[in-house]
């Protein structure tokens, strides 16, 4: 379908630049007079177009201290100390959303108060996009500029304060209450039908009304630990909505913004520059080996294989360079004689695709103990004829992030040039079926009333995650994706296959039992591998969680004590600097520094003992859930 063309030259300009960096207000002070009118459901498909939890910066340099935090991913040089650093504070992502609420109140305000009624829905879904954007930014900064910013314009003030978390928790479940009032009875109240203007759900306003009542479960997860009786009400108001909760691939919050080029090719791609894999960020060994023991998909959908297919080995073979192949690759290497040379025959241990996934260990400074790690860290040995060199271990995917990048399959030297250099419309996964049933888990293995039992929400959060992100790589057409290049005969498509879910269920891993903390723990492990490609969301679920734990058989974190990088030391959030005395909001942001506690020195343990509001009494990095 075609997406947002002639849409894209009114929207924008119909409506004036909006700002996106920290704390400035400054350039949404215009004269009212000034302001252009705009139409409403176009202001709702730029705002769309503005929509992103995630910016360019933050997985350019940000995601990996959300990743390292939580152990759930590595750097390519190793752990060592510099990974307890942590991320800087982000620009405010609801200020893109707010903009567009606001512009929109006051076009309505021009209208007769009939006119006016007729958009209400198209002002919920605003709404509702920027509470989302909100629960983001407070995550990871903490009290924020919310009901007074991105208003200037309008009338408000240049200097807007800062709304503390628990209120605009308070703010947000009403706001999310009142959404899904307005979309349950959109259809008797007269509201203005939005379809292509609606990339996200074309205009279904029971789509959104489901989406705004799930998204209460993500609020009442972030108050177990300050309100718990309220978020024991917040999951009963829910799970008793009429309009319910994300119930399968069409209710899920998974789209692509649009088809074609507009005024900004983002929209479409994504950004042209790489992300994760320029930081560094690279799979996790404990990760992967707890995805592989229990054969899930998904680690051929989280990662991309390794440089290591049939044909490279087999040229080391005939090279009799042997011994040059990583040994944990040959493990998985059967071989046999022909006329004399030693050739790859197949594939043993769990086979294509499988073999191909590896990740970096996490021992401290592995990087320097050739001995121990150096099959992993020093790869350059098996530099070939041509610079080629072949990676044992797995990056992230990288075409999950981005959809301007082009895949070279690894060939032998002097072999084809096999590339595939499509750009693709990239598809963004936000909230889904499988985020809701794993907080509906976690609910009831908590012992809330009124819920179905535990497992009855795991294995069907479990089963929607592996099914989403099959879904996802699929449409962002990922390398191996359906096809295999018809270069190694021993190849296999990573697609989802019949049978692997219901195999996958199988395994005492994805089995719940009854024990309320070991559950909690297979819990907590499936949302943090849920949100791999959410690295704000996995990192306040790995916080507030204290899963991966130390000593775990499952999903083991990694004690660092002995090498002084003690779990206290990790950051909880980000860290904050000195603003500037010329910034206008200069007086507010220190306030908000002193009510929350924060320092802008840093020292030892800082962003860990200084915590979020609702991160306060949350268990320590490792030490495994704690019961409400």
């Amino acid at each position: 379908m075609k997406r947002y063309q002639s849409m894209f030259a009114a929207a924008a300009g119909l409506f004036l630049t909006l700002v996106g960096c920290k704390d400035d207000f400054a350039e949404l002070n215009q004269a009212k007079d000034s302001i252009t009118s705009a139409e409403p459901t176009y202001l709702f498909a730029q705002a769309v177009l503005e929509f992103e939890p995630s910016p360019y910066m933050m997985w350019f340099a940000n995601a990996s201290g959300f990743y390292y935090a939580t152990q759930m991913a590595v750097p390519s040089g190793s752990v060592t100390d510099a990974v307890i650093e942590g991320s800087e504070r982000q620009g405010i992502q609801a200020i893109s959303v707010l903009s567009y609420v606001n512009a929109l109140k006051y076009e309505r305000s021009l209208m007769t108060e009939e006119e006016s009624a007729q958009y209400e829905g198209v002002a919920a879904a605003l709404d509702v996009l920027a509470v989302y954007l909100g629960i983001y930014d407070t995550d990871i900064c903490g009290d924020i500029p919310f009901t007074e910013a991105a208003n200037a314009r309008y009338g408000g003030t240049l200097t807007p304060k800062y709304d503390r978390v628990e209120d605009l928790y308070d703010l947000w479940l009403a706001t999310l209450d009142n959404a899904v009032e307005v979309f349950s009875t959109a259809s008797s109240t007269g509201q203005i039908e939005m379809s292509t203007q609606d990339v996200i759900y074309n205009g279904d306003w029971d789509k959104w009304a489901k989406l705004a009542n799930s998204m209460k479960l993500k609020i009442a997860a972030r108050l177990i630990f300050q309100d718990y009786d309220r978020a024991q009400s917040v999951v009963t108001e829910v799970v008793n909505a009429a309009c319910g909760v994300m119930d399968g691939e069409d209710d899920d919050f998974l789209f692509h913004k649009a088809d074609e080029n507009t005024s900004s090719n983002d929209y479409v791609y994504h950004w042209n520059n790489s992300t994760l894999w320029y930081a560094g960020v690279c799979a996790s060994q404990p990760v992967v080996d707890f995805l592989l023991a229990n054969e899930d998909p998904r680690v051929r959908f989280f990662y991309e294989k390794n440089d290591w297919n049939s044909e490279v080995v087999d040229y080391f073979l005939a090279q009799g360079r042997k011994d040059d192949i990583p040994s944990f690759i040959l493990d998985n290497v059967e071989t046999e004689m022909v006329n004399g040379v030693e050739t790859f025959k197949a594939w043993t241990g769990q086979g294509e695709p499988w073999v191909r996934y590896y990740g970096l260990p996490v021992a401290y400074n592995a990087a320097s103990s050739n001995s121990l790690y150096g099959d992993w860290f020093n790869y350059d040995i098996n530099t070939l004829a041509g610079s080629k060199t072949y990676r044992p271990y797995s990056r992230f995917q990288e075409e999950l992030i981005r959809g301007r990048i082009d895949f070279t399959l690894p060939t032998v030297p002097n072999g084809a040039v096999i590339e595939d250099t499509d750009d693709n419309p990239w598809y963004g996964m936000y909230m889904t079926t499988a985020e809701v049933n794993l907080y509906l888990a976690e609910f009831a293995a908590y012992g809330v009333s009124g819920l179905q039992s535990a497992s009855y929400y795991f294995d069907k959060a479990v089963r929607a995650s592996v099914e989403e992100y099959d879904r996802l790589a699929s449409l962002n057409k990922i390398p191996y994706y359906g096809k295999t290049y018809n270069y190694d005969s021993h190849e296999e498509v990573i697609d989802l296959q019949d049978g692997e879910v219901d195999a996958l269920m199988q395994h005492d891993a994805y089995q719940l039992t009854g024990d309320r903390m070991g559950d909690l723990e297979k819990i907590f492990i499936q949302q943090l591998l849920h949100f791999t490609y959410q690295p704000v969301d996995q990192f306040a679920t790995g916080r507030r969680s204290g899963v991966p734990m130390f000593g775990s058989s499952l999903l083991p974190r990694e004690d660092y004590t002995a090498n002084s990088m003690s779990a206290d030391r990790y950051p909880r959030r980000t860290s904050v600097s000195d603003p500037s005395p010329t910034d206008l909001m200069y007086d507010n942001i220190l306030e908000s520094y002193t009510n929350q506690g924060f320092s802008t020195t840093l020292a030892t343990g800082i962003l860990n003992s200084e915590r979020l509001w609702q991160d306060k009494g949350a268990p320590q990095w490792g030490d495994g859930p704690s019961l409400p």
